[in-house]
């Protein structure tokens, strides 16, 4: 029986895959604040509506794109070429 590896995924690929992740926890969030909004009885106004979706929306993404491009430079080698061990061991 021949099993063959899964494919590694590159870096880029992981980036864009934990990106599709946070923004369907950012799109159920946005869900469940205007659930619980309008279960509370508080009044869903345009404006309201808009400010939560954009306040929490862009929150989630920016925080998860931050933390992508993270591992994103750790993992594909551009952290190694700016870092050089061998200048700490001349102080």
């Amino acid at each position: 029986m021949n099993e063959s590896a899964p494919p590694t995924l590159t870096p880029a690929r992981r980036f864009w895959r934990l990106m599709a992740v946070v923004a369907a926890v950012a799109v159920a969030a946005i869900v469940g604040a205007l659930a619980y909004m309008q279960a509370t009885g508080t009044p869903l106004r345009l404006h309201f509506v808009i400010a939560l979706t954009l306040g929490i929306g862009l929150t989630l993404l920016l925080a998860g794109a931050l933390m992508g491009l993270l591992f994103f430079s750790a993992r594909s080698g551009h952290d190694d070429t700016t870092f050089d061990r061998d200048d700490l061991d001349d102080r």
